[in-house]
């Protein structure tokens, strides 16, 4: 089976790939998930939380009041900046900090980091940012490094982290190289997994699906960027008997698909021509889009016909128990 050659093969980096899979390289967001701070400011006014003031100035981080200041530089920025991007410093041998700035593309503009918000700080630190130990098993900041990174990551003596590649690079999907390298029979990747079997593939970062979908707040917007769990959800998907999955809409090499006529043409695949009433494109009303916070907008993913206003839950389908 391919995942065996996670246990025997070697790291080889995405350049070794490269040279006969060029046309994989399409400039998938995923590739950028993880990257060093760009040392160029974003010109912006201080973002004033209560007393505090606060800035990115390019890889540093700086907050301040009339009595007190901080500043530090940033080692990492988390996300390609489809959605937004978020920057993460390392404080000493134990200890990472999340920034409250993150910077929003869509409003070309820095807000609250998603999970900052509703927070009261009670000094200039808590209204800089969260405090994270590197390797926590439950809130770490290894786990965030494991899904925007690839290969395995560890900590230096002095909270260094390291990992294969930033990003995620080919690897991180199909395993150590080597062994297909040496051996093109040595065949590596998730491309024939059915529908189940890739929303787990896939929701080791995503998320996974519930295993008790009456545990899920389905009424709390910002569940909806965990797409394999509300997937699983969608009648589409289960009667689609492990046929419908992940690489259905989303090519994991290429960029991320915006014309609403493909999507359209995939629907179309599986059901009849839409009544004359319906609007040009299916996602928009079968797949609304929820911003859970300005800045932010994700695709609900379980797919249904949903009534007027109603963006987190179908109206005509309940919630599906197994």
């Amino acid at each position: 089976m391919w995942w065996l050659a996670f246990l025997v093969a070697d790291w080889t980096g995405a350049g070794s790939c490269r040279p006969c899979h060029a046309a994989m390289f399409g400039g998938h967001a995923h590739y950028s998930a993880l990257a060093k701070p760009d040392p160029q400011p974003r010109p912006h006014e201080p973002f004033r939380r209560g007393p505090y003031s606060l800035r990115i100035d390019g890889a540093r981080a700086r907050g301040w009041t009339p009595t007190e200041s901080i500043d530090l530089p940033i080692d990492w920025a988390f996300g390609s900046g489809r959605q937004a991007v978020t920057y993460v410093s390392r404080v000493d041998s134990n200890w990472y900090f999340e920034h409250s700035l993150s910077w929003f593309p869509a409003t070309r503009s820095f807000g609250l980091t998603p999970g900052h918000a509703g927070r009261e700080p009670k000094d200039l630190k808590e209204a800089a940012g969260l405090l994270y130990r590197a390797t926590d098993p439950q809130h770490g900041i290894a786990g965030c490094f494991e899904c925007h990174a690839t290969g395995p990551v560890s900590f230096d003596k002095d909270g260094a982290v390291r990992f294969r590649e930033a990003g995620v690079q080919c690897e991180a999907c199909h395993g150590p190289g080597s062994a297909h390298i040496a051996t093109s029979r040595v065949r590596l990747g998730p491309g024939k997994l059915d529908g189940n079997q890739a929303n787990q593939f896939c929701g080791r970062c995503h998320r996974p699906p519930a295993s008790d979908p009456a545990k899920i707040d389905w009424s709390y917007a910002w569940n909806v960027r965990h797409q394999p769990i509300y997937l699983s959800q969608s009648r589409c998907f289960i009667q689609s008997q492990g046929r419908l999955s992940c690489l259905t809409c989303h090519s994991p090499h290429q960029a991320m698909e915006s014309s609403p006529a493909a999507y359209n043409k995939t629907c179309a695949s599986c059901h009849a021509a839409p009544p004359t009433a319906c609007a040009a494109n299916c996602v928009d009303c079968h797949m609304p889009r929820v911003s859970p916070q300005a800045g932010l907008r994700f695709s609900n993913h379980w797919i249904g016909v949903y009534g007027p206003g109603s963006r987190l839950k179908p109206k005509s389908q309940a919630t599906l128990k197994k």
